[in-house]
């Protein structure tokens, strides 16, 4: 029961967070994607680099146990379903997380988009078995691979170099690149002139 109030305490956290940033905000995130305003992009770069360095220095320190990572296979499907969430998102201005903060903060559209979600679901589960024999779910890469080794874990790296070292060196790059990119990479449009 405590692993369920903790789980529903730091997700009302997340969520609140979520919607301080703008993350829940599909007008945001459609100016995140046309470059006309990155406060959002810093934000999850930020967040990313931050909870990289945090979780492979942990593992370094050994506060960190490496069996709680978990690395999902790679497989030709991933890449399909990562385009398709990608024009969702684009299209709608939610993912699915987002989309639940959206609904907590009284979004309609939000629900419209969790309803679309969970009918997706629903078509995926009706066509899976003709989905594994297309060989979208065939394991590209070995299957479960990570970009470097990292010492006692089960998966295999793709390079040598060390995963801990390379998760926090990564994490230290989206940091940096967080505080130096701009405000905004395109420019605002002129105002139409009224008459």
């Amino acid at each position: 029961m405590s692993s369920i109030l903790l789980a529903l305490i730091i997700g009302g956290a997340f969520g609140a967070v979520l919607d301080r940033v703008g993350a829940a905000n599909p007008t945001l995130i459609g100016k995140m994607l046309n470059l006309s305003n990155l406060h959002l992009m810093k934000a999850i770069l930020l967040a990313i680099g931050t909870g990289s360095v945090l979780m492979f220095g942990g593992q370094m320190l050994g506060l960190v146990d490496v069996a709680h990572m978990s690395v999902k296979a790679a497989y030709i499907g991933v890449f399909a379903g990562g385009l398709l969430l990608g024009f969702g998102w684009a299209l709608s201005g939610y993912c699915p997380g987002t989309s639940l903060v959206g609904a907590a903060a009284g979004r309609k559209d939000a629900l419209v988009f969790i309803a679309g979600g969970l009918l997706g679901a629903a078509a995926y589960m009706a066509t899976y078995p003709a989905v594994t024999h297309s060989g979208l779910l065939d394991k590209i890469a070995g299957g479960k691979v990570t970009l470097g080794t990292v010492p006692d874990a089960k998966y295999e790296g793709l390079t040598a170099l060390p995963g801990d070292l390379l998760g926090i060196a990564l994490g230290l790059a989206f940091i940096v690149v967080a505080f130096i990119l701009p405000e905004r990479i395109t420019q605002k449009q002129p105002a139409a002139a009224t008459v």
